[in-house]
């Protein structure tokens, strides 16, 4: 053993007992707990701006850093936008569920990310960074950092570590990236990420927003760790929030000083009201975390087994698979993010109004870690600060689609959801428009009549099932036709009393228009079938093998979908 080698062992044996446990879960419960004032068994909620003292010598030794608020230093507050009690124990959850010396909250994502960077460089410095990252920390490194502070990124495929390495330069301050890059889930190789930094003398910060309790970064190398607070460990989209975790407690200190740190002087605070609500989430974070990874995991088998482009770290067609499951921490999956790929956007946003307004799978939205699956194409949304050819290098397609599997349902239920929508609209041919818009027409209680959003179809009117009625009459006829404000040209009643009302986008002609709906119904009802289209999607690497028969075929129908 070396010198450092040494050292280091005996650096570890001294961390406090919990941060010595390996499992994030085990930390978490080990970490000295905070009961409420009167006894209460959730901590307090401190909502003071300033705080008092009982010397006035105090005031002088807290502003002169003498005094703070830890044990050792008198445990001294100041005021709301320096430390408070509340956030603070919200941070020691952090740093135990990271293993980390210490943690420090704020009032979002990005001012996590945008406060250490600021932290750490200054005017004509420079940062590697991934080149698939969140399209606001691409902005805020692209644009925002060199226009403002002369700050300037060299953006690289994070998986090439050689790649890395020479993007380093004598001006270089750290090394930045993801855990799974946003959108794509390129896996990052965080020890040796952190090899190259450490050789060259920098600071690697890893976003672990993605893989909570699944990856610890600090204890695979990293030195720092930003959250966004806002996706899985809230949990319900109700709380924006940020944090910082470092392996080293003093770089947590530098973020508030007093007279250099970006925390405090930029005033990113989180309220305490935040922190005790997103305090009390943490301790079922694993159990959710468990479940968004099956999910995940149950769609993105079956998807593959379709012929779906699908990308997730779970299955072995991922290229850094077997990565992942070694710098994984056993026991809660390997995440609830997935992304399915179609030929273009038109065909994805197709894909992603069938799902959220015939079926109610999920919800068109950004952001992740919900109890609801949101979906988005992240071309058009959270990648758009991305330029074309920003978006090629990164491989973002425009028929991108990128799913935060949620909770919500049954998983049988969600996936019959899934499969019907993927089934249709991958299964036309490319030079197919929809020639029909649907929409869900219910009764009321009260004896009205309300109506679900509308989604595009590719279906045929040629049917006669005894279920439909194929001349354009509704048993809601003309309530229905007030409420649409267009005449239907077929209606498809359920059993539950709804009815699918369709009006034709297209016009009928006896031409190549004609012809076109005519594949389109004809690839629909075979694919519904479970034979396949007569024209199959392009071939996509790493995609499974076309409608596995190990599957049950999607029973067909006929008739608008």
């Amino acid at each position: 053993m070396t010198t450092d080698e040494a050292a280091a062992q005996q650096a570890a044996q001294r961390r406090p007992a919990h941060l010595q446990l390996a499992d994030p879960e085990a930390r978490l419960a080990a970490f000295e707990r905070q009961f409420g004032e009167y006894g209460g068994v959730n901590a307090s909620i401190e909502v003071s701006t300033t705080f008092t003292v009982l010397e006035a010598d105090t005031l002088p030794q807290i502003f002169s850093g003498q005094k703070g608020p830890d044990a050792t230093h008198g445990g001294c507050y100041l005021y709301g936008r320096s430390f408070n009690p509340t956030v603070r124990y919200l941070g020691r959850q952090l740093a135990a569920l990271e293993g980390g010396e210490a943690a420090y909250c704020c009032a979002s994502g990005m001012s996590a990310i945008a406060a250490t960077l600021l932290a750490l460089c200054s005017s004509g410095d420079h940062i590697v960074c991934s080149n698939a990252v969140y399209g606001g920390t691409f902005a805020l490194m692209k644009d925002f950092l060199p226009s403002k502070c002369n700050i300037k990124t060299t953006f690289v495929p994070i998986s090439d570590l050689s790649a890395v390495a020479a993007a380093v330069t004598d001006r270089t301050k750290l090394i930045y990236t993801e855990t799974l890059s946003n959108p794509t889930l390129v896996v990052a190789d965080i020890p040796g990420l952190a090899a190259i930094a450490c050789t060259k003398g920098l600071k690697l910060v890893v976003d672990n927003t993605f893989t909570p309790l699944i990856l610890s970064p600090l204890r695979l190398g990293a030195d720092i760790v930003v959250h966004s607070l806002t996706k899985f460990i809230s949990g319900a989209s109700d709380i924006i929030g940020g944090a910082v975790c470092a392996a080293d407690g003093n770089f947590i200190q530098s973020l508030m000083d007093l007279h250099m740190g970006p925390l405090m002087l930029l005033g990113p605070t989180m309220d305490p009201k935040v922190a005790s609500e997103l305090s009390l989430r943490i301790p079922h974070l694993a159990l959710r975390v468990r479940e968004h990874s099956a999910r995940a995991l149950f769609y993105a088998e079956r998807l593959q087994a379709l012929g779906a482009k699908v990308v997730y770290p779970g299955l072995q067609s991922h290229p850094q698979h077997a990565l992942l499951q070694r710098l994984a921490n056993p026991g809660y999956g390997l995440g609830g993010m997935l992304t399915v790929e179609l030929p273009n956007m038109e065909r994805a946003k197709l894909f992603l109004e069938r799902l959220q307004n015939k079926h109610g799978f999920g919800l068109m939205a950004v952001s992740l870690g919900y109890f609801d699956t949101l979906m988005s194409a992240s071309a058009a949304s959270t990648s758009s600060e991305l330029s074309d050819a920003e978006l090629a290098r990164a491989g973002i397609s425009g028929g991108l689609v990128r799913f935060s599997v949620g909770l919500t349902g049954s998983q049988a239920q969600r996936w019959e959801q899934l499969e019907e929508s993927y089934r249709h609209v991958a299964g036309v041919p490319l030079g197919v428009k929809p020639a029909f818009k649907a929409v869900q027409v219910t009764r009321t209680e009260g004896g009205g009549l309300k109506r679900t959003p509308s989604w595009h179809s590719f279906g045929s009117l040629e049917d006669s099932e005894d279920t439909e009625e194929a001349d354009g009459t509704s048993v809601l006829t003309t309530e229905a036709a007030a409420l649409l404000g267009t005449p239907s040209v077929k209606v498809r009643r359920l059993n539950s009393g709804a009815e699918i009302i369709y009006r034709r986008l297209l016009p009928q002609a006896p031409t190549a228009g004609a012809a076109a709906a005519t594949s389109a119904a004809a690839a629909t009802s075979a694919i519904a079938a479970g034979r396949g289209p007569s024209e199959q999607p392009p071939s996509r690497q790493g995609s499974g093998p076309q409608l596995n028969a190990a599957l049950p075929p999607t029973p067909a129908t006929s008739g608008a979908q």
